[in-house]
């Protein structure tokens, strides 16, 4: 795995701790989520920051194994140019389904490349 790629594997995993705190500041609750537009919007940015990243990668590496990297990389566009289109719904779903999956298969890529 080439720098540029372990440095990509890094920015995911430090914008899924970020996502992670803002998550925290939230009893865990899809309604008080909704009610927050600043974390929603600080979860959005993180969302970006993660289908760049993957993005990237996949320039770098187009056969590099991240589970869902093109969904990855749709959601950021999305969110980007459209973002009316974006649910709260999709995003909770994404968080509470997806976003612990990609947590752990980024921390093993890592892992593997540390040794």
């Amino acid at each position: 795995m080439n720098e540029k790629v372990l440095k990509c594997l890094y920015d995911i995993q430090l914008a899924i701790a970020e996502i992670d705190s803002f998550v925290a500041m939230i009893p865990n609750n899809f309604e008080e989520y909704g009610r927050r537009p600043v974390i929603k919007r600080a979860i959005e940015r993180n969302l970006e920051i993660i289908g760049e990243a993957a993005n990237r990668i996949l320039k770098e590496d187009p056969k590099f194994p991240i589970h869902n990297a093109n969904r990855i990389i749709g959601l950021r566009n999305q969110i980007i140019h459209g973002y009316d289109t974006v649910s709260d719904e999709n995003i909770w779903a994404i968080l509470k389904n997806h976003l612990p999956k990609l947590r752990a298969e980024v921390s093993d890529l890592i892992k593997q490349e540390q040794g």
